[in-house]
């Protein structure tokens, strides 16, 4: 039993979720290796007076069920767990699968199903914006293959970066998340893009803890339709079992018009058939976590990248609604450090950013990798 777990496990328990007696936690296990940390949210919940209820889940589970299954059994599958997610209080997802590419081969179209059927009416509809949750990852062997490190090492990581003082770091985002409010326009340059859109108006909202560990990034959402330009993705993601490189889009009046990626090209465009919202973007905010420095193709890690940003396909969140619905939700990672080709950030014509590091005093000072690590 490796005691950081235990930490961990109270993070979530007390800090992340805030969770007190008699309410009803709904604990989502998936992957073997990750029932060590399970059992220590088990414990800590029972301690505090929760009420937990655990669902044991695999993707190896789910694949067998999508390539024999009907679309009306994944109706099905969703309307029943549906009430469930309704029922509970709060939400943890502990993730923690042996084999990042085991949904690679189900045909798109039962993905889509399965995101029609069960993540948008589960998720999307009703943890998302109605419950308290949280999402983090376990360090197994797959991930710390992905990373390309050896097991233990990935672990000293992992830790490290999951129990930072999430406390402090809330309060140094506290700047930007004010200026992002203030802001209208917004102007992203680098290799392969030039980007301009509009914030204003949209709600804006820190990270710090409370829905993802690791975390650390502030977000909000482009206005729909003000997107114009182009994105040329540096991050591989890796997507419902299989790795897309280079990805990269054209915008006319918020549209994606024309996406292309190295990777399964099929079933990359079939993505973006999902619905008519997945051709919109849902969510833009920029990373800061100062322990994550490089990609190692786990959404959860890359997107808090220090120095990075993503513009992400699909759904957009409650507290920063732009109006787009859609089935999917894909976070697409751009580093701008000097190592990843630079690049720039205005926000109002004025340069806040640059190889990744804030240009404004105000920002520099408590948002630095100096500052956040003292």
């Amino acid at each position: 039993m490796d005691p950081r777990n235990r930490q961990l496990a109270e993070l979530l328990i007390d800090y992340s979720l805030g969770l007190k007696s008699g309410h009803k936690l709904y604990l989502e296990v998936i992957g073997m290796e990750t029932l060590e940390l399970a059992r220590e949210v088990v414990s800590v919940a029972a301690q505090r007076g929760v009420v937990p209820f655990w669902f044991f889940n695999d993707d190896s589970l789910v694949r067998r069920f999508l390539l024999n299954s009907t679309e009306d059994q994944l109706r099905a599958f969703g309307a029943f767990h549906r009430p469930i997610m309704e029922a509970a209080d709060a939400y943890i997802a502990l993730r923690g699968s042996d084999n990042s590419f085991t949904l690679r081969d189900v045909p798109a179209e039962r993905m889509d199903w399965y995101n029609k059927h069960f993540y948008k009416p589960v998720h999307f509809e009703v943890r998302v914006p109605h419950k308290n949750w949280v999402v983090l990852r376990y360090p197994n062997r797959a991930m710390s293959q992905l990373a390309e490190t050896s097991q233990e090492a990935f672990a000293d990581f992992y830790y490290r970066v999951c129990t930072l003082d999430y406390a402090k770091f809330s309060k140094a985002m506290d700047p930007l998340k004010d200026l992002m409010e203030k802001t209208d326009r917004v102007h992203i340059k680098g290799p392969g893009t030039d980007l301009r859109f509009s914030i204003k108006g949209i709600g804006v909202r820190k990270c710090d803890g409370h829905r993802n560990i690791p975390d650390g990034e502030v977000f909000t959402a482009p206005v729909k339709a003000s997107i114009e330009g182009e994105i040329t993705y540096n991050t591989p993601s890796l997507y419902q079992g299989t790795t897309y490189e280079r990805i990269h889009f054209v915008f006319e009046k918020g549209r994606i018009v024309k996406a292309d990626a190295q990777g399964d090209a099929a079933k990359f465009q079939k993505i973006f058939e999902t619905d008519e919202g997945a051709r919109y973007i849902g969510e833009f905010s920029l990373g800061l976590h100062p322990e994550i420095n490089k990609p190692m193709r786990d959404t959860l890690f890359d997107e808090k990248i220090y120095g990075s940003l993503h513009l992400t396909p699909g759904n957009a969140y409650d507290e920063a609604d732009n109006g787009n619905r859609s089935a999917i939700h894909w976070d697409l990672v751009l580093i701008q450090t000097p190592e990843y080709g630079g690049g720039e950030i205005y926000f109002d014509d004025k340069l806040i950013r640059k190889d990744g590091e804030f240009t404004v005093k105000a920002l520099e000072s408590v948002l630095s990798k100096r500052a956040l690590m003292a």
